[in-house]
């Protein structure tokens, strides 16, 4: 098969990469109308500015929607343009000057990995800083004030040394009922326990208030303990550990987002699924430009009595299952049945052999 650049690639690539952005910004802007209108009342009442509205908001809203959204643009581009192409004999004509089907896909998986690489680019770096500049402007313009107290936290914050917060309220930030303990093995080394610790940024540590130490001796034979009005500690523990939300992890560039992973395994948390989940979908999301654009020519090659519009209709519902698959996939890490890594692929995984199969058949 002769993989050498001809007329018939730049002529397939064009008509995919125009395809796709038209519709891109077709899409978005009829988005953006709509979600103007949705939040009209919120930017008036809390006096939005419109350059604050503009550039922190709406330009950072468009990259997110068109990375989240991309299999489903990419699917439709090419099930639209390949229709066309198939409903005018040009795919006829391709083939019957003796372009191989499967040399014809080469501009498609060229296209195709051209908007991966973009997609992972954004994934990686571009839109998490794109992410909390729009948090930001939401927690201000658009969204009601959340609850400022969280109770019962938890955390391992070192090998064998636990806290335990029985409330932290942010407008003061200070942790009330604090309890750190110290283990060695299954021996209880030590515990702290305060009647609260207050953050202060110019030391990066706590006062804890009304403290009681207790230090364990092997076997428990005998006790040194300690008490006071006022201490400072510092800990592995930071006021930004009780400001971290689920949605925090999307505003983290991907080695920050590979930190918090590790200290959140560390310390137990919880939390660590949602940050799997969207380590994971970063990279999974990309990838199924490949596959749907292979379904998406295996599909729309043929001149079908239905038309563009029948091939459309299959298109936008197959790209909406994709979707709704991927993130109903999450379920499954939520519910404990799969790992994060093959819950976030398993859309891929099945779409994949569907396209394969598809592609098989598709020649005949």
């Amino acid at each position: 098969m002769n993989l050498k650049p001809k007329k018939l690639d730049a002529y397939i690539a064009k008509k995919f990469l125009m395809t796709f952005f038209i519709a891109l910004l077709l899409i978005v802007g009829i988005v953006i109308i709509f979600d103007i209108s949705e939040k009209i009342d919120d930017f008036v009442s809390k006096e939005a500015p419109l350059k604050a509205i503009i550039f922190d908001y709406y330009l950072n809203f468009v990259p997110y929607f068109m990375n989240m959204f991309s299999p489903m643009f990419v699917f439709i581009t090419v099930i639209f343009f390949t229709s066309r192409m198939a409903a005018n004999s040009e795919i006829v004509a391709i083939l019957s000057c003796g372009v191989s089907f499967h040399r014809m896909m080469v501009p498609y998986m060229f296209t195709a990995t051209l908007i991966a690489i973009l997609s992972l680019a954004l994934n990686l770096w571009v839109i998490p800083n794109a992410n909390g500049e729009r948090h930001a402007f939401e927690s201000v313009y658009t969204k009601t004030r959340t609850q400022t107290t969280n109770r019962n936290i938890h955390y391992q914050i070192n090998p064998g040394q636990f806290v335990y917060v029985e409330s932290f309220t942010k407008w003061n930030n200070t942790a009330y009922k604090f309890t750190l303990e110290t283990l060695d093995g299954n021996e209880i080394v030590s515990k702290l326990t305060a009647e609260s610790a207050v953050w202060d940024s110019t030391f990066g540590g706590w006062h804890l208030n009304r403290y009681f130490i207790r230090e364990y001796t092997p076997g428990m034979l005998e006790d040194n303990v300690r008490s006071g009005q006022q201490l400072d500690t510092v800990i592995n523990l930071t006021v930004t550990d009780f400001y971290r939300k689920q949605n925090t992890v999307q505003d983290l560039p991907y080695g920050e987002l590979n930190d918090l992973i590790r200290t959140q395994k560390l310390r137990g948390d919880a939390d660590v699924q949602f940050s799997l989940i969207e380590k994971h979908q970063r990279w999974a999301l990309p990838f199924s430009a490949f596959i749907l654009t292979l379904m998406g020519v295996a599909l729309s090659s043929k001149k079908k009595r239905g038309g563009i519009g029948w091939n459309l209709a299959v298109g936008i519902g197959l790209s909406f299952t994709y979707i709704l698959f991927l993130r109903f996939s999450q379920m499954f890490v939520y519910a404990g049945t799969l790992p994060p890594w093959i819950a976030m692929w398993l859309p891929n995984v099945v779409f994949a052999i569907i396209a394969g199969v598809l592609y098989k058949i598709a020649p005949k």
